[in-house]
């Protein structure tokens, strides 16, 4: 009876060993399973948590809030990102994209004390996952900006949650980012814009901008797949700099799959505009999105501070937009920008000095 005791007792052992084993080995897949990512899209940092005092000073809806933010333009993605904190009593949490050799400055600059208390993730962007998706001009290769696609990757850079924001680094948030979160989508609409033919976009003309802001002037209607598509040339056209969308439709219609085979079917045939726009990534979001998108307020994405050195905009309606956006060449941290003083009132300076010194760099190229 003792020797049927020690084994029953030994039996016992054994299986709660084996229960724990299996139970570590579990969360360890799990763990493997979450945090790895096919397309390359590695987290590398994250603030999981307000501080106490802050969570109760701002209400509990979190907001996820995706941007890109390249080397050469980080002091407009921390300029962004402080004007939206600073505007907000929601819980933002920034989903920021760059690319692995910028990492470092980037988390040093976050670590400033005017932006300390502020939720973000670094993810790491491989450029990889874009082979064959994008032709790339030999003589050219430095001009391909991988991180302007990082928002066709949402479901894989935000996997957790049912909505988000997506934003360019060349914005400024001027009101509560929780009313852009909250524009109603239409059912079976995995995306929210800003159409180009809305009023404020209409407000002043683009000289020069031909049919910028139709169909005609990002795609090229000689092609027969295109022609195929049977999409009107003059459709109007939407901005894809600032936009809201509902991922769990995003996922159900696989969006990030058709936008990626009209990527690849481009540089197999050639199907955009050489003439007009030039844009390489908002042809594939037009294709896949063609009335099959909702709108956003016009007031949260007034556009084209940056198309030329000029004011555009009276002093009033700049202060009355909720968002700011220079897209455009005239980027409010260069020299020649419109109404850069609004975007330096939310710049926080460079520790290491780095940002200047492009800026300074090219203001001497654009003055010769």
């Amino acid at each position: 009876s003792v020797n049927i005791s020690i084994l029953i007792v030994a039996v016992v052992i054994f299986l709660l060993v084996l229960h724990h084993n299996f139970l570590g080995l579990s969360d360890f897949l799990k763990r493997e399973l979450s945090d790895s990512n096919p397309l390359g899209l590695q987290p590398i940092d994250f603030i999981p948590a307000v501080p106490q005092r802050l969570a109760d000073e701002r209400n509990d809806k979190e907001i996820s809030v995706v941007i890109a933010a390249s080397d050469e333009r980080l002091g407009g993605a921390i300029a962004a990102m402080n004007s939206i904190y600073r505007n907000t009593r929601s819980n933002v949490v920034f989903h920021i994209v760059t690319l692995n050799d910028t990492v470092d400055h980037l988390r040093l600059w976050l670590h400033n004390s005017a932006l300390k208390n502020m939720r973000y993730r670094i993810l790491d962007f491989d450029p990889h996952v874009l082979e064959g998706k994008v032709q790339v001009d030999p003589q050219k290769a430095d001009t391909l900006k991988p991180l302007t696609f990082a928002r066709f990757y949402l479901p894989n850079l935000v996997p957790h949650a049912e909505k988000v924001i997506y934003v360019d680094d060349d914005i400024i948030v001027q009101d509560d980012i929780l009313e852009l979160y909250n524009t109603p989508l239409k059912p079976g609409h995995a995306a929210a814009f800003s159409d180009d033919c809305d009023s404020t976009t209409n407000k002043v003309a683009v000289r020069g901008a031909g049919n910028q802001y139709n169909y005609i002037g990002f795609l090229d209607y000689k092609k027969e797949t295109i022609q195929k598509l049977a999409m009107k040339a003059n459709t109007c056209s939407f901005n894809p700099g600032v936009f809201v969308a509902n991922l769990t439709e995003w996922k159900l219609q696989n969006i990030t799959k058709q936008l990626e085979k009209w990527m690849a079917l481009n540089v197999e045939e050639e199907l955009y505009s050489r003439t007009l726009a030039g844009s390489i990534t908002t042809p594939p979001l037009l294709i896949v999105f063609y009335k099959q998108h909702s709108s956003i307020d016009p007031m949260w994405n007034v556009r084209h501070l940056g198309s030329s050195a000029g004011k555009r905009y009276s002093p009033q309606f700049v202060k009355a937009a909720k968002l700011l956006h220079w897209n455009g060449h005239f980027k409010p941290w260069g020299r020649t920008a419109s109404y850069a003083e609004v975007w330096e009132k939310w710049y926080v300076p460079d520790p290491t000095g780095k940002f200047s010194l492009i800026r300074r760099r090219s203001e001497a190229y654009e003055a010769k």
